[in-house]
């Protein structure tokens, strides 16, 4: 039976008002998805609430599945955070996702829609799906930034983040390569938070390895040091590239959680391919 079926549960007499929740995560990028194609979006406070490990299920993200808003896609992806704010793009939500429409609909590939764009995914194999992302850009007006720098060398620094690459997927991010330890989460608020970056940004943390190889840890809005990025294990090999620091079209990103495989095509979009793991269901 797919996994999906859950969500056409009856909720126990003792929580009618309740609703079914799947729980799934992608090198533990932890997310609550919530079938909203016959039923309302929850609200900002709902989602808070979801999201707290203390009080709800706990996750990074809620993902909302509504109705297609794109010819044939399979469905609409919400992505809501911790905060109850909404965001374009995350990759590792995405391929849960894309897992979950597999499961239900039998397909190998389909599309998903997103604030983002539409997102091609793919199933590589037993609970690993890739997704395209992208294209990526430096240009400063669609990261967005507060007004015309060199992308490529950004004008600020917090620490040891000096000279970084501004980026966008979709979703904002800022990449700095270091050659050491750093304290990420005293250093990254000083570039999410400077208003150089009118909607915040994600803040990649990069060391090359070799010419193919990264290790990447994010500071994610809207203020988290997560244990994967895929929109920012994608913007990193390209910032890597960009700077003569990486070389080719393939490249392995490891993070705390685990490790992606990035290729990079050549107009700008970029194939992220990961495991996916199921996690748990219950009731909200």
């Amino acid at each position: 039976m797919p996994v999906t079926d859950f969500f056409a549960v009856a909720p126990p007499a003792a929580q009618p008002l309740s609703r079914p929740f799947i729980k799934m995560q992608g090198l533990r990028n932890h997310f609550v998805f919530l079938d909203c194609r016959l039923h309302p979006v929850p609200s900002p406070a709902d989602i808070i609430r979801i999201c707290d490990v203390h009080a709800g299920v706990g996750a990074e993200q809620v993902i909302t599945i509504e109705p297609p808003r794109a010819a044939n896609a399979a469905a609409f992806m919400g992505i809501h955070n911790i905060d109850g704010t909404v965001a374009q793009a995350c990759g590792n939500a995405t391929r849960c996702l894309a897992w979950l429409l597999f499961d239900e609909t039998g397909q190998e590939e389909l599309l998903i829609d997103s604030l983002g764009g539409p997102l091609q995914c793919r199933k590589e194999g037993p609970w690993d799906v890739s997704v395209t992302l992208g294209p990526i850009t430096t240009d400063w007006a669609r990261v967005p930034l507060a007004r015309a720098v060199d992308t490529q060398h950004l004008p600020l620094a917090s620490g040891a983040l000096t000279d970084g690459v501004a980026l966008s997927i979709g979703n904002p991010h800022a990449v700095f390569f270091v050659d050491q330890e750093i304290d990420i989460p005293a250093l990254a608020p000083g570039i999410a938070r400077d208003p150089l970056f009118p909607e915040s940004v994600n803040v990649g943390v990069a060391r090359v390895v070799d010419a193919t190889t990264l290790q990447l840890a994010v500071w994610e809005r809207p203020g988290m040091l997560t244990q994967a990025c895929g929109t920012g294990a994608c913007v990193a090999a390209y910032a890597g590239r960009l700077r003569g620091l990486l070389r080719g079209s393939d490249f392995t990103v490891h993070l705390p959680g685990g490790t992606l495989r990035i290729r990079l095509l050549d107009d700008g979009r970029a194939v992220m391919s990961g495991p996916v793991a199921f996690c748990c269901t219950g009731y909200v």
